[in-house]
């Protein structure tokens, strides 16, 4: 008995320390299921129909360590479908930002993919011909200006409009942990933010096209038969890395925490490490103070022509900073601050960013940060609340 206990006492302290030194994504990474991935929660509903995707490279399923994409999954469970959809940066993920994406064939599968990055962003009744069903698995980083939020608005309102239901396949959010930034407001309305949300509003996709039902944003306050497949063992604190970048200049996990802060710094003339391999993670400018870091822009994967390209930029190396929690307003203010003041800092795009007319004029008159996020107060207020009645994750 005296041995057993022994034995006992071992093992449950080496289980102890075992435990203790493991990182917690690598639990949490094996444990966490997209929506794409509980094909016995969806594929019945499916069976038998003719079916449109909306998907791009990281519309991924796992399998201990073999990958497969969400269309090749459908495929070979004998799922018919009719055409694929795809967002900006085209289905296979390639295209830069803001590069107009041509429709195609895809050469793996022979299936039409139509891109809603083009001549059109939202299905054209002709595309949608002859489809009972469509399903949408983007992976999203939780941020206004990412347009893959406008692809969904246009995928809801083209199938409220056409009476075809829509499946959503639920994903993380790596900037899920927080709600924060200037609430969009209707003058600046765009592509890069159509709903009156902060920069970081602190919600899955599935739960934000919950919203958009449920708010009345789609056109005429139609309504899309929505259902989402939620994410399984997954909460507001789960951390979750993801595995593929979502997008060509969102390489790793530090460059999608830094994004919604750094993108601030996009409609400036300031660089933020687009044609380097340090994208949002590293800003710069030819006329910024010269200090010990500097960069050079190159074309590259997802930056054929970057800004400042050849030139020598002076700045700042984020790419050891800590998780945010909160919109960081230090390196735009700092930029701007440091900039010739006989040159022009803001960009025509600005406000569209910002969501709103005053952050920028906020800067400029050198108000402290203190204020600045001050005044975004009473709307970040309410719309948490009524972000509340759209939550499916505790």
């Amino acid at each position: 008995m005296k041995n057993y206990l022994i034995h006992s006492l071992l093992k449950n302290t080496v289980l102890f320390w075992l435990l203790a030194i493991t990182p917690i994504s690598c639990f949490t990474q094996q444990k966490v299921l997209p929506g794409a991935a509980q094909g016995n929660q969806y594929l019945n509903l499916i069976k038998d129909k003719n079916i449109g995707v909306i998907a791009h490279q990281a519309s991924l399923i796992y399998s201990n360590t073999k990958e497969l994409h969400l269309v090749d999954y459908l495929l070979d469970n004998k799922i018919s479908i009719q055409s694929v959809f795809a967002p900006e940066h085209g289905f296979r993920g390639t295209a830069d930002a803001g590069e107009k994406v041509k429709n195609q064939m895809d050469s793996k599968t022979g299936l039409p993919i139509y891109s809603l990055y083009g001549q059109n962003r939202k299905p054209l009744t002709e595309q949608l011909e002859g489809i009972d069903l469509m399903v949408f698995d983007l992976q999203d980083v939780g941020v206004r200006f990412y347009t893959y939020l406008s692809t969904l608005h246009y995928i809801m309102e083209a199938c409220a409009e056409n009476d075809i239901p829509l499946i959503v396949l639920d994903r993380p959010n790596p900037n899920i942990h927080y709600v924060d930034g200037p609430v969009l407001e209707k003058a600046h309305q765009s592509f890069v933010g159509m709903h009156p949300v902060p920069i970081v509003y602190g919600m899955t996709i599935g739960e934000y096209a919950k919203m958009i039902n449920g708010e009345g944003w789609l056109k005429e306050q139609i309504k899309c038969d929505l259902t989402v497949i939620p994410i399984e063992n997954y909460n507001r604190t789960t951390a979750y890395k993801l595995p593929v970048r979502p997008s060509p200049n969102l390489p790793n996990a530090q460059s999608v925490a830094l994004y919604p802060s750094l993108c601030l710094l996009e409609p400036t003339v300031i660089s933020v490490g687009r044609g380097t391999d340090r994208q949002f993670q590293i800003y710069g400018h030819p006329l910024l103070p010269k200090r010990a870091f500097s960069f050079t822009p190159q074309p590259n994967f997802g930056s054929k022509n970057p800004k400042h390209k050849g030139k020598l930029c002076y700045g700042e190396d984020l790419s050891q900073t800590p998780k945010l929690q909160k919109i960081e307003l230090k390196w735009l203010m700092s930029a701007y601050n440091e900039f010739p003041k006989s040159e022009s800092f803001f960009l025509n795009g600005f406000d569209r960013i910002a969501g709103n007319s005053e952050l920028k004029e906020q800067i400029k008159a050198g108000l402290d940060e203190k204020t600045i996020r001050a005044s975004w107060e009473t709307k970040l207020k309410a719309f948490k609340k009524i972000r509340e009645n759209y939550l499916i994750y505790p």
